[in-house]
């Protein structure tokens, strides 16, 4: 895997930074999560607006709290030295069992360290029935040879 700290200097490498954020959040690893991003780190979450790391695990703690059986793909749409546009899809459901599915993209810029300096999310959420879900693996990280967004007609 890539040095979290370089910028991606292929596709492989943009690929593998994008798997290694997804398994991140697939298993709640805050300190993951917020590591990779500057200390002071500016991110806009749907209508949620953060600056820095600490807001950022705060935002972490309640998402994760009320989100029971998280499960997201990432996947890659396209890159730059310092910029990644990522497709993801997730699924969760409440404590009172609703199931939901969720859709976004993301766009992170890297500063000169390859540490996250903006992440900026553009996300919708929509109630699904249990039967109509798509992200069925275990709870934590997904594994390899899942399908893809495009399999799964997301």
């Amino acid at each position: 895997m890539t040095d979290p700290r370089s910028h991606p200097a292929c596709e492989q490498e943009a690929r593998e930074r994008v798997r290694a954020a997804e398994d991140a959040w697939n298993l709640h690893d805050v300190d993951a999560v917020v590591m990779a991003h500057r200390i002071d780190c500016q991110w806009r979450a749907g209508s949620e607006f953060l600056w820095g790391r600490e807001q950022i695990r705060g935002f972490l703690d309640r998402k994760w709290k009320r989100e029971i059986d998280f499960r997201v793909i990432q996947q890659l749409w396209a890159f730059t030295r310092d910029r990644l546009a990522v497709r993801l899809a997730w699924e969760f459901r409440t404590d009172g069992g609703a199931w939901f599915r969720g859709y976004g993209d993301e766009s992170w810029e890297y500063d000169a360290a390859g540490l996250v300096s903006r992440r900026f999310s553009s996300c919708s959420e929509h109630l699904i029935a249990e039967h109509e879900r798509l992200l069925r693996w275990p709870v934590g990280a997904r594994g390899f040879g899942g399908a893809s967004l495009e399999e799964l007609g997301l």
